[in-house]
């Protein structure tokens, strides 16, 4: 199943973009679905039509759906968050309570697990997700990491812990120690991330489209963007500048504004070494299927949006002389923006304020890097 992850600043029009995408797979002949894991669904306003936590039908080959989050977190998350609500009862109340357990980037994570159903009722060829503002976005990619250090260094012993302890502190306090259905629901947690994290970062089925405006403050939160996507594994095959003026509104009172946009048009350009897509600003706001079948027809033409339109690996391996070199694409990065140190047998890459930990493969596993070199938006790292 292809997925496509529409994705930037919020206000940017990501919802009309997804769902224009969608119309124009299902004008295609694919079996659609277009799935929002904003927390502030609007694909039902941008639609004229109610959308809701089912999926509903709203043009041929067409599906939509919006991801109840609360209950995507009671379904993965009940029975942790029972044990973790009987030790906060006594210090907080219960909506306190349901606030603190609730961890950053889960939200989101745990909405995408609808991918992972969607794809396995092998009813759709492609799915296309209303992604949530990036800043949500990227806390998203960054729990994969933090949950697998969790599992690899502190879960079975907190398992074998437990175990041990159960019997004795049970007669002080029978909610103290988690029951043995907590850690089988981290387990299967962490099964399912695993799941959504693996088929984010397959680019032959999986791309990201950054969406964004003419405007300074839009596209340099999209460069960024751009280089985090590359850093945790996503690939990113194209770039959509939405709301353009039309040639018809330059000149007179708009020109300062049309000049500001013929910079900022000529950056994306420079920016973004993917293809870029262009949709022009519309005379009324684009909400309806006729309208959203307009911007697709403006944005794709005859081309099929379910396609790949940039095939990239955004962290590759290889060999050079028999050396292992590991490849990751950071572009609109410089030099000074990156540190990379070692972790066991992991690698933890800095970028800005994002972090990654990149798990070596078994033939990495104990060589220490020969030699790192950032050039041209890629740092390579070679080991001896």
């Amino acid at each position: 199943m292809r997925v496509l992850l529409l994705t930037g600043k919020g206000g940017v029009g990501k919802t009309s973009m997804a769902l224009a995408t969608a119309l124009g797979a299902a004008a295609h002949g694919h079996r659609t679905i277009v799935l929002s894991t904003d927390p502030a669904h609007s694909l039902g306003d941008a639609l004229g039509h109610p959308v809701g936590a089912a999926p509903v039908e709203i043009a041929p080959n067409l599906m939509a759906q919006e991801i109840g989050v609360l209950a995507e977190l009671d379904r993965a998350w009940s029975d942790v968050q029972e044990w973790l609500r009987a030790l906060l009862r006594d210090d907080a109340d219960d909506l306190m309570a349901e606030e603190l357990l609730v961890f950053p980037g889960m939200e989101e994570l745990v909405s995408l697990r609808a991918v992972r159903e969607v794809e396995a009722t092998e009813a759709y060829d492609v799915c296309v997700v209303d992604c949530a503002p990036t800043g949500a976005t990227l806390r998203m990619l960054r729990f994969p990491d933090a949950l697998r250090i969790f599992m690899e260094n502190f879960f079975d012993l907190e398992r074998r812990g437990a175990r041990l302890l159960r019997p004795l502190l049970n007669r002080v306090s029978s909610g103290l120690i988690p029951k043995e259905e907590f850690f089988e629901a981290f387990e299967r947690l962490y099964r399912e991330v695993e799941d959504v994290r693996q088929i984010l970062m397959d680019g032959d089925r999986t791309s990201a489209r950054l969406v964004v405006n003419p405007a300074r403050v839009v596209v340099e939160e999209a460069r960024r963007s751009f280089a985090y996507l590359s850093l945790y594994g996503v690939a990113t095959d194209a770039v959509v500048v939405n709301r353009e003026l039309p040639d018809g509104a330059r000149g007179g009172f708009f020109e300062r504004w049309a000049e500001r946009e013929r910079r900022e048009q000529a950056d994306i350009e420079a920016s973004f070494p993917i293809p870029i897509l262009h949709a022009p600003l519309h005379r009324q706001e684009v909400r309806g299927l006729e309208a959203l079948r307009e911007l697709a027809r403006q944005v794709y033409g005859d081309t099929d949006p379910a396609g790949v339109f940039t095939r990239s690996r955004p962290v590759r391996l290889h060999k050079e002389g028999g050396v292992p070199v590991l490849e990751i694409d950071l572009p609109n990065t410089s030099k000074e923006d990156i540190d990379l140190s070692t972790l066991g047998d992991e690698l933890v890459i800095r970028v800005r304020d994002a972090r990654r930990l990149v798990a070596l493969p078994a033939s990495l596993a104990g060589r220490t890097v020969a030699g790192t070199r950032f050039e041209n938006g890629v740092l390579r790292i070679r080991f001896q």
